[in-house]
């Protein structure tokens, strides 16, 4: 069960980063959203765990969807936590999977596991540390899933944005395996080019869902990269995608290579983190 608390009651906690705040769903008696330091991060219904309300999310949630047939069992390595909305939802649609969790912010895990709780019959661990850190230390060929959905605010850290980097995911990946990420650009878009780039440098096949506002650069939005060393399936991530609330489109093949344009692969080198959302991107102020 889930803590109960009063239908207008923020929870607000400093951690490791900063300020984390549980902001209750008005709508939905069980259900929190987790801020932190300002931006939108994570939704979670406990009464629902299979239910994704975040966009880039339940684009993440169809990459899942489609790495095994039907509700079989896969092994995921999450790299980044928040409030542990997709491995819920992987736990809940696949039972009996193994997951990892890795989170660098201790503080953080802990007052989502106190506020939001985990079923203890999930095949769940959540492991303390840097994320490129943990997976440099991987097993080989382990994960069926590997997902890089880490934020320092608002940024991707730099160091978790190059070829070097994507190279240790896919070794972390059995044969058939999925590497998938969610990344933030708007505008020129150079950054989300570039990390197409930086994937498909690492894997044969990729392709990129995002909302065709944020394609085009109009809106800063969210972009998901998949990766993988085997055909993806990209019927049918198309058709879930188009089917979304705010339906997204998928890039692969020429027009992956039209989107990215001629941009190089980030390397450990050349590394940048992503740029910061503009003023009201997120649910960010305005002033």
């Amino acid at each position: 069960m889930g803590r109960i608390r009063k239908a207008d009651e923020t929870i607000s906690r400093e951690v490791d980063s900063g300020i984390a705040e549980l902001i209750p769903d008005p709508d939905v008696p069980r259900a929190w959203m987790l801020r932190l330091n300002g931006t939108p991060q994570s939704h979670v219904d406990l009464d629902d765990p299979g239910h994704l309300e975040f966009e880039y999310l339940r684009r993440l949630g169809h990459v899942a969807d489609l790495v095994a047939p039907g509700s079989e069992p896969i092994r995921a390595l999450h790299l980044g936590g928040g409030a542990l909305t997709l491995p819920r939802y992987i736990a809940v649609t696949r039972p009996r999977s193994s997951q990892q969790v890795v989170e660098i912010d201790a503080a953080l895990v802990d007052l989502v596991r106190g506020v939001l709780p985990l079923d203890r019959n999930w095949r769940l661990r959540i492991r303390n540390g840097d994320a490129r850190a943990v997976l440099e230390k991987a097993p080989e060929a382990a994960f069926d899933l590997v997902v890089t959905d880490v934020f320092a605010g608002s940024r991707t850290p730099a160091h978790l944005t190059s070829v070097e980097f994507v190279a240790l995911a896919s070794r972390a990946l059995r044969g058939g395996g999925v590497y998938a990420a969610n990344i933030g650009d708007g505008g020129k878009l150079a950054f989300a080019r570039a990390q197409a780039a930086t994937v498909r440098a690492v894997f044969p096949h990729v392709c990129v869902l995002a909302e065709p506002a944020v394609f085009k650069g109009r809106r800063f939005g969210n972009f998901v990269l998949v990766g993988s060393h085997v055909e993806l399936p990209v019927a049918a991530l198309t058709r879930l995608t188009a089917g979304d609330p705010f339906p997204g489109r998928v890039e692969h093949d020429d027009s992956l290579i039209r989107f990215i344009g001629g941009a190089p692969a980030t390397t450990d080198a050349t590394a940048t983190q992503s740029p910061a959302p503009p003023k009201g991107t997120w649910g960010l102020p305005d002033d």
